[in-house]
């Protein structure tokens, strides 16, 4: 769903990212001043889950590839706002370090999957909920609150999967060259949508699925004060230092099993690369030529590319790019989170 450079016109770009900047202005200030400074440091933490869940691609019949996000689940946890933002953030990282999506794109990107997937999917999950209001407490509860979330972030992957299709599929009747070829993403809403939405509404939202509620339901049983819009209890102090002790243990796992992600073999569809794109096969028929946008458009050379290093093996340079990607996430929000304490403390000095 990583939408590539040069796939999109400059100006779609432009406009795509112009209508994230109200959304990203919206939630940093939600987040100042609606979840606790403790928690600022949690953006990180699930901003890396995000970014490791990304690195899981599941095979499609047809040789294309997909991956689960997390967006829902990140909303559900922090709050759509604070997803909005670990998303972004881990959207702007793997754009920056590993070429995964363009930096033109990113305003695309962060809309789809950083925007529509996790308020989209947070407000069914909310419905639901209210829905579910009258069942008992315990486990049949917590079962509303996995059934609410796993259907929501079903919902939240095939919106953002359609608006990326959208993108994809409106550019080669608004963009041509002097010969009339499309200049940037040569096929259209009649092979972009059902292209994109057939793995989504099948095999990848599965994936999210099952992604979201295996977190869920561990975030659930160790310390469900940390969900959403939860009261912290006395009787949950325990938990909540044994749940934040196992966090590191947790993505530790998920970095060991990423190499699962090697096995899926293909390219997304929509994110081949300009020197591949000429022998792409669509309905029987090869592209046979590169789009002159994507030809001569902009290039970022990525310190990392495509999660490799070079000389060293595909597993272990996987493992390595997982391991840098959550440690930067993580030190940032730190950091944020530090300053941010510091500065309240500071405040409430000056006013004594």
């Amino acid at each position: 769903m990583h939408i590539p450079e040069n796939y999109l016109s400059p100006a779609t770009c432009a406009v795509m990212t112009a209508a994230m900047v109200p959304v990203w202005v919206r939630a940093v200030k939600n987040v100042k001043t609606e979840l606790p400074k403790e928690k600022i440091s949690m953006i990180g933490v699930g901003a890396a889950f995000s970014f490791v869940g990304m690195m899981f691609n599941v095979p499609m019949p047809g040789g294309t590839t997909g991956h689960a996000v997390g967006g829902t689940l990140l909303a559900a946890l922090l709050g759509p706002d604070a997803a909005c933002i670990a998303v972004s953030m881990a959207l702007l990282l793997q754009a920056l370090i590993f070429g995964d999506g363009g930096i033109l794109a990113f305003g695309a990107n962060a809309f789809n999957m950083a925007f529509a997937m996790p308020y989209i999917g947070f407000a069914i999950y909310s419905l639901l909920l209210k829905l579910f209001k009258a069942a008992p407490a315990g486990k049949e509860q917590m079962t509303k609150k996995l059934v609410s979330a796993g259907v929501g972030s079903y919902v939240g992957i095939n919106a953002a999967a359609f608006l990326a299709a959208i993108e994809f599929g409106i550019q080669p009747y608004l963009f041509k060259d002097a010969a009339g070829r499309p200049m940037y993403c040569p096929y259209g809403l009649n092979v972009s949508i059902p292209s994109m939405m057939i793995g989504h509404l099948t095999i990848f939202g599965l994936a999210e699925i099952i992604f979201t509620v295996a977190i869920l339901a561990y975030v659930l049983k160790t310390s469900p004060n940390l969900v959403h819009g939860a009261l912290p209890t006395h009787a949950e102090g325990e938990k909540k230092k044994r749940f934040a002790s196992m966090l590191p243990l947790l993505l530790a796992i998920l970095i060991a099993f990423v190499p699962l992600g090697l096995l899926a073999e293909g390219t997304a569809w929509g994110e081949w690369g300009s020197d591949e794109i000429a022998e792409v096969v669509s309905d029987g028929e090869t592209l046979g030529y590169v789009p002159s946008g994507m030809e001569s458009g902009f290039s970022l050379e990525a310190i990392i590319p495509d999660y490799a290093i070079e000389g060293v093996p595909d597993i272990v340079g996987y493992i390595a790019s997982a391991i840098i990607g959550v440690a930067v996430l993580v030190i940032i929000f730190r950091l944020i989170g530090s300053v941010s304490g510091k500065k309240k403390v500071h405040e409430i000095e000056h006013s004594v």
